[in-house]
């Protein structure tokens, strides 16, 4: 991403010191924008700091988004610091790893995805709304195809997924005139190089995995990004309340079984 003139925007990145997150906050940083890369993995989060820190101002805040307080405390602090905020990027969020079946899931193990993954972007908006109004700001947030397909065993996931999609168009029609608000759904992206350093990971595919995708190759949390830079622009200023599947043309594709 090539870096262009400085501007006065700041951004805060939920979930934004590694994959996806860590991507975006390398992104918006060569837009010019002040980066503000939340985090409840500190260590993450320092250590994608100081990596990013000769492309601009990047701070790294601690964040649990399952927790009002802290959610509330890391907005303040953006504004304490930096006086105001112009774009909100809801990407922290669990992932499919622990699923269980269905009849094996436990009701906490399913609220734990719900308040993660759908009420921490709730809380995330509640309090980041009255900053960004003041902006004329945008909410970008980070979905998943999942939302629209499924693997086994993956319903809390996919059930805050398909929130995070509604939640979208909702907040896009109540915001409307003030606040931009839009989302990404991702497909297939290999994160495993952009982990914090003690537990990074070459990434190893087989001709059969960059086959399921009709450009022929994995995802990169850099596609991801680019997106959101461009949604976080003013040149994208007549789209909101839109959902921008990137997973390669996988979703589109049909697949039968050989018998």
């Amino acid at each position: 991403m090539s870096q262009t003139p400085t501007n006065n925007k700041v951004a805060l990145v939920t979930g934004g010191a590694q994959g996806i997150g860590k991507a975006i906050c390398q992104g918006l940083l060569n837009q010019g924008m002040t980066v503000v890369c939340a985090d409840i993995d500190m260590e993450a989060a320092e250590e994608t700091t100081l990596e990013y820190s000769e492309l601009g101002t990047i701070q790294a805040l601690a964040l649990d988004l399952a927790d009002e307080p802290s959610v509330e405390n890391c907005i303040q602090e953006i504004i304490s610091e930096f006086g105001r905020l112009d774009v909100l990027v809801n990407n922290g969020g669990l992932s499919t790893a622990f699923n269980d079946p269905i009849e094996d899931l436990s009701l906490d193990d399913w609220q734990r995805y719900m308040d993660v993954n759908l009420t921490g972007v709730f809380l995330a908006c509640k309090h980041a709304v009255p900053y960004l109004r003041e902006q004329k700001g945008n909410i970008i947030n980070i979905a998943s195809t999942r939302a629209q397909q499924s693997e086994r065993d993956t319903e809390a996931y996919s059930a805050t997924k398909g929130g995070v999609v509604s939640l979208t168009h909702a907040l896009a029609i109540s915001l409307s005139g003030d606040i931009r608000v839009n989302c990404i759904s991702p497909g297939w992206i290999e994160v495993g190089d952009w982990q914090k350093a003690r537990t990074r990971i070459e990434p190893i595919h087989s001709p059969s995995d960059l086959a399921q995708h009709p450009v022929g190759r994995i995802g990169q949390p850099e596609d991801v990004a680019y997106m959101v830079c461009y949604l976080a622009s003013d040149v994208s200023g007549f789209i909101t309340g839109q959902n921008f599947v990137i997973d390669g043309g996988m979703s589109i594709k049909m697949s039968y079984n050989d018998n």
